[in-house]
């Protein structure tokens, strides 16, 4: 796990070298092992290393024996041994045992067709000299980040948007990127809320040289076509795949674990881990001192079905002092306060061990929400036309819907977006999905919006702000080929959300663990936010600095406060989504110049989350 950093001048100019320095250092969270930059000719790639494998072979860049190819990436691939041992007696046979080495050597065999080859989560870079050309790769559902900047003449990239700022990016803010936030509560990529950064979108190659960047596709996920089988041979293809995803993610020669929160997809991950290892797995879990919110008896409970040296740590649910820290690891707003109890267990986790195993992908691959329940209870989800159902859904993912964001804009924000239309983001996914029942179609969204956008977000910037790599085993290719084979009825059935799913892990985790009611892993901030953060809400959302960006009309804004506060409305998301906003405004476009933050507070932004509180209205 590392991260990764460049630029390509169709100039043959120099980048200042205190600003390509500056773009490693910006990433030193991601990797504080090792770094390593190669330079020739105006082409720069860079890496800042977190040792997994091979601690002592792994250094990069790795460059090819002539000195024309040079190869970074951030991830994990794997499936390296088996490629190594394919390579193995061949002119491209490996030196060391680094993953990274394998994929340098794959190219020089087979070029960047290479990439079908892997299994693992990565962001790639490779120059090679001999066409003057940088490739950019970005794993098949985008667990790794990989942002590009492209002024014409300079092509910038990096695995966080923070790097590129410290390179001279300019730092504005993209007004049809904030209107699509609003409808998602996170920024859909490829869009970024900076003006000019763009997020390589998942599967996706960029290919760039003196002409220019072309980006194509290497991957998709609408490739799959549905299949028939018997539910006995999708419970037998289902365990047999997860299985074997979850023994290639053990492979590291650093101590490592998992998270386990008692829900299904932990509880089944470490269940797996458990028969593949000799010895007891690491399991990492807060609980809330707040019974409601608290799921770690069912994470103790599976702690003792499996075996595992468990570590639990009892906070208290009020953590919003991290929210500026959140902001700054994730370069982008996000209303989804779970990054705070997500950042609470990576560093619990990172105390210990360098590599975690999560369940993050079980619920967007096989119908494991309750918006899933509730949306396919409806008749009309089964009866209306396509266009109905896609209007439908599409309003179902969203915070505001055309209407509610119209009313929420000044006048001057208006006239910037005026043409915008959210369901330009949803539509083309729609067209790729066509061929899929309509649970399929409704996952296919989740899968390359919402994972990609926010919830693989969420473990990979919290886990790296404190230096801890997580691994998906739901996010095995193969595991999403075969979800997105297997027809939605088997998904969701009888208001059974993870149908064929839960009946395929009951035998390991147990009826209770597999059939319990899913818990949301989040904060009560919308209690808080109507008594004790009132003072809070007002001052970041209707302060004068606030106010004077233009963005939000106040009376609006107003109104969504006070019908929050008096009950009238649960307006928890809509505020959230609005403070993150300024919060990352007050972080990232305010300073007058771009700097190191090293642990961002409400202090530094200007701002007291224990204002005094307001009184209702």
């Amino acid at each position: 796990m590392c991260g990764i950093f460049g630029y390509y001048d169709r100039q043959h100019v120099r980048m200042d070298d205190a600003r390509l320095q500056a773009m490693g250092r910006l990433l030193r969270h991601r990797g504080p092992d090792d770094t390593g930059v190669r330079e020739t000719d105006g082409v720069a790639i860079g890496n800042r290393r977190l040792s997994i494998i091979d601690i002592a072979g792994g250094h990069q860049p790795f460059v090819s024996d002539d000195g024309t190819i040079a190869i970074v990436q951030n991830g994990e691939i794997f499936n390296h041994v088996e490629l190594a041992a394919e390579l193995s007696g061949t002119p491209f046979e490996c030196r060391t045992h680094s993953d990274t080495e394998v994929l340098l050597r794959l190219y020089e065999r087979d070029g960047i067709d290479f990439l079908h080859r892997l299994n693992g989560m990565f962001a790639i870079a490779i120059h090679d000299a001999r066409i003057d050309t940088l490739f950019l790769v970005r794993d098949r559902i985008g667990v790794k980040p990989l942002y590009i900047h492209d002024d014409g003449t300079r092509l910038c990239f990096a695995s966080e948007i923070k790097s590129l700022l410290s390179a001279g990016v300019p730092r504005k803010m993209d007004p049809v990127a904030l209107h699509h936030y609003l409808t998602f509560n996170y920024v859909p990529p490829p869009h970024t809320l900076f003006e000019g950064i763009r997020h390589l979108m998942p599967g996706h190659l960029a290919r760039i040289d003196r002409k220019g960047c072309t980006e194509s596709r290497w991957w998709s996920l609408a490739d799959q076509e549905a299949e028939t089988r018997t539910e006995g041979d999708w419970i037998s293809a289902f365990n047999e795949t997860l299985d074997d995803a979850v023994r290639l993610r053990l492979r590291s020669d650093v101590p490592f674990g998992a998270f386990l929160s008692g829900g299904v997809d932990s509880s089944t991950v470490v269940g797996m881990m458990s028969r593949h290892m000799t010895e007891p797995v690491n399991t990492y879990a807060i609980g809330f001192h707040e019974e409601r919110f608290d799921e770690s008896p069912y994470a103790a409970r599976a702690a003792e079905l499996f075996g595992t040296r468990h570590t639990l740590q009892k906070v208290d649910a009020d953590m919003l002092d991290l929210w500026p820290l959140a902001v700054w690891h994730c370069d982008q707003p996000h209303g989804d306060v779970s990054f705070l109890p997500t950042y609470r267990v990576a560093q619990l986790a990172a105390r210990e061990v360098k590599v975690v195993l999560t369940g993050d992908g079980g619920d967007e691959l096989f119908a494991g929400y309750d918006k899933h329940r509730n949306f396919f209870s409806r008749p009309a989800a089964a009866e209306a036309s396509d266009a109905e159902f896609r209007r439908a859904y599409h309003a179902n993912l969203s915070l505001f819907d055309e209407a509610a964001k119209r009313t929420l804009y000044t006048a001057t924000l208006s006239r910037q977006i005026s043409d915008i239309d959210s369901r330009s983001v949803t539509g083309p996914l729609f067209d790729e999905a066509r061929h899929m029942d309509r649970i399929n179609q409704a996952l296919y969204i989740d899968m390359q919006l919402l994972l990609s956008g926010n919830n693989l977000v969420k473990p990979d910037r919290m886990g790296m702000a404190v230096s801890l790599e997580a691994r998906t085993p739901f996010l095995d290719y193969r595991m999403m080929e075969l979800a997105f084979r297997m027809p939605g009825s088997l998904k969701l059935k009888d208001g059974e959300t993870k149908y064929l799913y839960k009946k395929a892990v009951s035998p390991l985790i147990g009826h209770d663990l597999a059939y319990r009611r899913k818990q949301m892993f989040t904060v009560p901030v919308g209690e808080w936010f109507r008594d004790s953060l009132s003072g809070f809400v007002e001052e970041v959302l209707l302060g004068e600095r606030t106010i004077g960006r233009g963005l939000f009309d106040p009376m609006r804004v107003r109104t969504l406060i006070d019908e929050h506060r008096s009950g009238k409305t649960d307006r928890t998301r809509e505020l959230r989504a609005l403070i993150a906003v300024e919060l990352w405004a007050r972080t990232f476009i305010d300073p007058t110049d771009f700097v190191d933050v090293a642990d961002p507070d409400f202090q530094s932004l200007g701002l007291d989350l224990r204002a005094a509180p307001v009184a209702r209205p």
